[in-house]
């Protein structure tokens, strides 16, 4: 059938509308931004570390040194509590600690010179009694044989008396001994043993009152001001809650499907909807071994009933853009994994 000089206007005009059309497209794929090929979002919250932070013992706080707010150092006294009462205990135990002390001292010493002159002239006074005794007891005995010159009575108390002063000096002379040769080794480490219980009774309630100030163990910043100065604290009642701002993370979650192309170090840009214009940076930090269901809190219609792998995306926030909680996005450049040969 033979073209009609209509039909091949039409054909031209095709034709030329075709190639317009494949120009335009070939324009667009260098003008208009595209996302790479190896570039994907995940969406998470921050995530901070937080601290509970309450006195170890109870009793009545005095002062709170700290508001809503504060940014704390560590070693920062934060709160105070009355230590009245442990002062009192602490002079009573150091008191009690420095007599074991001077008794562990005291037996360690051994007698003085003077003990010891004094123990030998006991010993002496007591042999010159059992010597008085002998002889009224010998005379006695004599008295006795002459036709019952003393009463039985009489006779009786001599060798009493006799009896008595042999005691008494044998008494006298093992109190000399023990002096000489001093005390038992045994006694000396019961006395030493008695003193550091002391001493560590006393090292106790110093650490009570040392305890008694409540200091922030790291630096932070105070999200939540718990007791106020009157209030009686415990160690199951918080005075602050305090909150790790550095580092800070995103955890957030990746499907299986991509896990292989994400490696711990690789870098990552954080958008939050209040600065979507400023990224915050950030590295993949770590990547969880165990897969999960996603959380109810990820809000991806696709990924809701998929399983995922925890990803923390550690950031480098030092203008404070991102806080807890907060919803962000994170876009990933991971590596391309390397080809087996």
């Amino acid at each position: 059938m033979p073209f009609s000089g209509g039909n091949v206007r039409l054909s031209i005009k095709l034709l030329v509308l075709l190639g317009a059309a494949v120009a335009l497209g070939g324009l667009a794929v260098f003008i208009l931004p595209t996302r790479p090929a190896d570039d994907f979002r995940i969406y998470g919250n921050v995530e901070l570390r937080q601290i509970s932070l309450a006195f170890e013992n109870g009793g009545r706080v005095t002062e709170m040194l700290a508001e809503e707010g504060d940014r704390v150092r560590a070693g920062q006294v934060l709160a105070r509590q009355d230590k009245s009462a442990l002062e009192l205990s602490e002079r009573q135990a150091s008191a009690r600690l420095k007599a074991l002390e001077q008794a562990v001292l005291r037996l360690k010493n051994g007698a003085r010179p003077e003990e010891l002159a004094q123990a030998r002239a006991r010993v002496e006074s007591a042999r010159a009694q059992a010597d008085f005794a002998s002889r009224q007891d010998r005379r006695m005995e004599t008295l006795a044989g002459r036709e019952r010159a003393v009463s039985q009575q009489d006779r009786e108390s001599s060798r009493s008396a006799r009896d008595v002063a042999a005691a008494n000096l044998e008494e006298a002379q093992k109190s000399l001994e023990l002096l000489e040769i001093g005390p038992r080794d045994e006694d000396i480490a019961q006395a030493e043993a008695e003193a550091e219980a002391a001493r560590a009774s006393l090292a106790s309630i110093r650490r009570d009152i040392a305890q008694t100030e409540l200091t922030a163990p790291r630096d932070a910043l105070v999200r939540s001001r718990l007791l106020e100065p009157g209030d009686m604290a415990s160690a199951q009642r918080p005075a602050f809650q305090l909150l790790v701002d550095r580092p800070k993370w995103v955890r957030a979650y990746v499907p299986e499907i991509r896990l292989g192309r994400l490696r711990p170090g690789d870098r990552a840009d954080v958008f939050s909807d209040s600065f979507p214009e400023r990224p915050v940076s950030g590295k993949v930090g770590y990547i969880s071994a165990a897969a999960e269901f996603t959380p109810k809190s990820v809000q991806m219609e696709e990924l809701r009933t998929s399983l995922v792998y925890e990803v923390r995306i550690i950031v480098e926030d030092p203008d404070n853009i991102l806080r807890l909680g907060m919803p962000v996005t994170v876009r990933l450049a991971p590596a391309m994994p390397e080809k087996s040969s």
